[in-house]
């Protein structure tokens, strides 16, 4: 049986800009509706969809547990988060669907 995977992630709408933390268990597939502007709120109206930051679980509580503490992250902890893995700010989405 293959092992679920449950994932947070940051999306920006550009470097140093607006930041979003969400929880998904398809990545790919969540941010590609990021990506074509299929989820209303927040994301879309703000042009959010570059996904700059991602961190996998194996279980819903911890994947949900991490995003809520990332929530209440002050910005500048997200984005020294978001520095120190992708410091050139590459839209890890493309790497993504690359594999």
């Amino acid at each position: 049986m293959k092992e679920k995977k449950y994932y947070i992630y940051i999306l920006v709408n550009r470097k140093y800009g607006t930041l979003y933390v969400g929880v998904t268990n398809s990545l790919i597939r969540r941010v590609s509706e990021h990506k074509a502007k299929d989820i209303k709120g927040f994301t879309k109206r703000h042009n959010v969809d570059q996904l700059m930051y991602y961190e996998i679980y194996g279980n819903a509580g911890q994947a949900l547990h991490r995003e809520k503490q990332l929530k209440k992250w002050h910005r500048s902890w997200k984005i020294a988060l978001i520095e120190k893995e992708n410091h050139n700010w590459d839209d890890l989405y493309y790497l993504l669907i690359k594999h």
